[in-house]
């Protein structure tokens, strides 16, 4: 059994029978009184988010968790299909646990995937990925200020907000964890 010593962000706790992936921690050491650690939850199973706090030093149950590396292959009905890129074994993800991912993924795209006991909690996404903006509307001609922005659709289906200058075929750079436009690729 661990402590909340070796809490850790991304760390997987089983509280009450329920899986908890920790998105944020704090060690907290008062001038009076114990030390504490104050940590942002977010349930595995049903997405909800919640603060907890313990003291610090007290014994917490952390889940086994194994995170491989697989590939992206297609949507089957509800289902997601990944390829172990090692074993070459393919598994089905429900789209529950793909979640809003599934906007910045494109076939044969390498995500991480972390496994408790053989099932699928959740997919670990580069920090950012490259897309086609597929459709938006054309910009102004001599419209390069970066004030204003406009929807635009990329490959995925998924719409971002882009400046104005930003036109159809371009290849752009997006947050996956915000879905914020971060700039433009060239080739």
């Amino acid at each position: 059994m661990a402590t909340t010593n070796d809490i850790k962000n991304g760390s997987v706790l089983l509280i009450d029978g329920q899986l908890w992936n920790v998105q944020e921690f704090q060690h907290v050491k008062p001038g009076k009184g114990g030390a504490f650690v104050r940590t942002k939850m977010r349930n595995i199973t049903s997405g909800k988010i919640i603060d907890k706090t313990f003291n610090a030093g007290a014994k917490v149950e952390f889940a086994t968790v194994d995170r491989s590396d697989y590939e992206y292959l297609y949507i089957d009905g509800d289902d997601y299909v990944f390829m172990d890129v090692k074993t070459y074994d393919q598994i089905l993800v429900p789209a529950s646990v793909v979640g809003d991912a599934a906007n910045f993924m494109l076939e044969n795209q390498q995500v991480t995937i972390a496994m408790n006991e053989g099932t699928p909690l959740y997919l670990d996404m580069p920090a950012s990925v490259v897309l086609e903006i597929t459709y938006t509307e054309p910009g102004l001609q001599g419209d390069r200020s970066s004030a204003g922005t406009k929807p635009a659709t990329v490959e995925t289906g998924y719409v971002i907000q882009v400046p104005l200058f930003v036109e159809q075929g371009t290849k752009v750079k997006v947050d996956t964890r915000t879905g914020d436009y971060l700039g433009r690729v060239n080739d």
